[in-house]
Parts: C-alpha cells; structure tokens; sequence
C-alpha cells in the first residue's frame, strides 16, 4: 500500500472515530484541511459527521452542515457557497454494478451548487447536481439531477415547485461547542 494512501486511510480513521467528536468546528475544520479537504472560511461542520475521501472533498464558503452527516467524498464532492445541509443528510459517490461480474465499483462526483439548501435526513446520489438555489424536501432521495431553483421531494425526488428567492444569505452557523 502507497504511503499516501495509509496517510489518507489513518485521517479518515482519526477523523471519523475520535475528532468529529471534538467540540470545536476549528479543530475540525483544521484537521480536515491537514488532510486535504479545502474548506472555505465561515463554514461549519457540526458533530458526528462521517466523512470519506478527505481529500476530494471541497465544501465554499459559509457552509453550514448539520450533525450526523455522512460526507462520502470518494468520487468528489464539492459543496458551493452559503449551502445549508441539515442533519442526517448523506452523500454517496459509490456503489457497484449490480450486473458486474466482478462487482465492480462505480465511483461519481456529486456537486451542490451555491445557496442549496439540503433538509434533513436526505440522501443524495453520486452523479448528481443539485443547481443554485434548489430546496430538497426533508428525507428525500435525490437519483438525478436538480435544477437551479427547483424545489423537490420524495423517493425518488420529484418536482414540487419553484423557489423564489433573491438568495442573499450566508448561513454559516457556527455555535460554541457545537
């Protein structure tokens, strides 16, 4: 195994097992772009938060992101400015080819766009966009596409309306101890 990939394994272990639980979003933050991740200032990342792949993980500025989230960054997850991720929110970038032989690994990229706004307990596929401004409902899951300003739920997440909003906010929340 390459020394970059043991490095990458033991920040991924010691993030996940002892430092999301650490009550300060500085040290976490710190400890995640020690390892990679690019992280903009005033975002926040409140405890519990699983996360994989640190070093493909690019989360903007003002990001607020919920408790007991699971970040898979594995196939790349970028995170745009002022986004708004509630807790137990997952993202996964991997699954395998069911009809695979092999069962072999699909990894994909999964993009949240500037001022999205991902409510609680959703999930959100690899491969997918989710545009500008978009509202995912509470416990949805997201298998495509979003576009911009749409707002959708349901399993699978469907269209249920438009938002309609100047999106002239910064919600990074960062609350001592949280």
């Amino acid at each position: 195994m390459k020394l970059k990939n043991v490095v990458d394994h033991a920040g991924v272990v010691l993030y996940n097992f002892v430092v999301t639980q650490v009550p300060s979003h500085n040290f976490r933050l710190a400890f995640l772009r020690a390892f990679g991740a690019e992280i903009g200032k005033e975002s926040a990342i409140f405890r519990g938060t699983t996360v994989l792949g640190i070093r493909h993980l690019k989360i903007g500025e003002s990001v607020a992101i919920g408790f007991r989230c699971l970040l898979d960054a594995r196939g790349g997850l970028t995170i745009g400015d002022s986004v708004c991720i509630a807790s137990d929110t997952q993202f996964i970038t991997a699954h395998h080819e069911p009809n695979s032989d092999d069962f072999r690994a699909v990894i994909q990229p999964t993009v949240i766009e500037d001022h999205a706004w991902i409510a609680s307990r959703c999930t959100v596929l690899g491969g997918v966009t989710v545009g500008r401004g978009a509202i995912v409902g509470a416990c949805s899951l997201v298998r495509k596409d979003v576009e911009a300003m749409a707002i959708v739920a349901g399993v699978p997440a469907e269209v249920r309306g438009t938002r309609n909003s100047a999106l002239d906010y910064r919600p990074g929340n960062r609350p001592l101890f949280y």
